[in-house]
């Protein structure tokens, strides 16, 4: 791990464990906005830390970057970290004015969202669906293919009719509607695609994931160590101590994907290492929740017990930007284009092209269209 890696983990740890309380959770889970958690984050210049310096970040890589985002989903912190983390990088490299404030990501094809030329520019005029903190926020940003080259797409929030969501974790999934809502359009330069908002919130939740599975061992192991059954820990028992090792397994293996798509995002053809990791924190999500709350028992399955807030958390971001099977269909795809003597090289050296994005299941509902010139 490299200094400024170490750097931002301890810096978003001790944040994070500070404004992360549970009445902070709890009182999130009300419609509360952690104002003193999201200021503490700002101040530190976390969400901004993928940003250039020349454009008020800290320049930082997505390795080091994926930090921030494991320490995010170990506290479950309760603020769109992750989208606004996303967002400024997008925003950074289309160079078009930062709004303040946190932002929501939206995906390229959720709505239907249709782009309209304007005499002045473009202009929305459709949906947006559970788009996270989609109303607690300025603006959203996403991305699109316009004019045969992907752009980056920034509308206020302000501009659309809101329509309240939430998702199983309690946090909020927003649908926006727009009716002729003017945008800021921005070409986005290469190797960005257009689904990169798809792709690198996909990177973002897989790293949330594997932070929030260490969470579950951690929490997992001292309950098996301090819950006393027949006389003595539940933890000397071997059926425990067999279902603590595949819930470290598990772990160890998100957490390895999430940093290998974080290295591929730093060659720019992160679209194949992402599906992987996707698909891997994925599948360790719902294997480790199943684990925790089996070792828990019946208090893991009380609102008064702490573990919910992570299981539930797990069991929304495992369908968010693309669900398991979307990624492992797209992976598989990718992997039949390529033929039979690419796999071996890819698979060891994690090169690949960006994953085709034809799929049999949509990872998003309806699509992004705008007319031709």
């Amino acid at each position: 791990m490299s200094e400024t890696a170490a750097l931002l983990r301890d810096t978003a740890e001790r944040l994070l464990h500070d404004h992360c309380a549970r009445g902070t959770l709890e009182a999130a889970e009300r419609g509360e906005w952690p104002a003193a958690l999201w200021r503490a984050l700002e101040v530190a210049g976390l969400p901004q830390a993928l940003a250039p310096e020349a454009a008020g970040g800290a320049g930082v890589t997505w390795r080091e970057a994926l930090e921030v985002l494991r320490a995010a989903g170990r506290h479950a912190a309760p603020v769109p970290l992750a989208e606004t983390l996303v967002a400024t990088a997008l925003l950074a490299a289309a160079k078009p004015d930062r709004p303040s404030g946190p932002l929501a990501l939206a995906q390229a094809e959720e709505g239907p969202l249709h782009l309209e030329r304007a005499p002045q520019g473009w202009r929305a005029r459709g949906r947006l669906a559970a788009v996270p903190w989609g109303g607690a926020v300025s603006h959203v940003v996403t991305t699109a293919l316009l004019d045969e080259r992907p752009h980056l797409l920034l509308l206020r929030s302000a501009d659309a009719s809101v329509r309240r969501g939430w998702s199983v974790a309690r946090e909020p999934r927003d649908d926006l509607v727009f009716q002729g809502a003017p945008l800021a359009v921005a070409p986005l330069p290469a190797p960005f695609a257009a689904d990169a908002a798809l792709v690198l919130g996909a990177l973002a939740r897989a790293a949330q994931m594997a932070g929030a599975l260490e969470r579950l061992l951690e929490d997992s192991v001292r309950h098996a160590r301090e819950r006393v059954q027949f006389g003595r820990p539940i933890g000397s028992f071997q059926a425990i101590q067999h279902a603590l090792a595949v819930l470290a397994a598990e772990t160890a293996a998100a957490g390895a994907a999430a940093a290998a798509a974080g290295r591929a995002a730093e060659r720019g053809d992160p679209s194949l290492a992402v599906a992987a990791a996707k698909v891997r924190s994925g599948e360790a999500a719902g294997t480790g929740a199943r684990i925790a709350h089996q070792i828990h028992g019946a208090i893991g399955f009380t609102y008064e017990g702490a573990l919910h807030f992570w299981t539930r958390r797990l069991w929304a971001w495992r369908a968010e930007h693309g669900s398991e099977r979307y990624w492992a269909e797209r992976l598989g795809r990718s992997v039949a284009a390529r033929g039979s003597a690419a796999l071996w090289p890819d698979v060891t050296a994690g090169l690949g092209p960006e994953v085709d994005g034809s799929s049999g299941e949509r990872a998003h509902r309806g699509r992004v269209t705008a007319p031709r010139p």
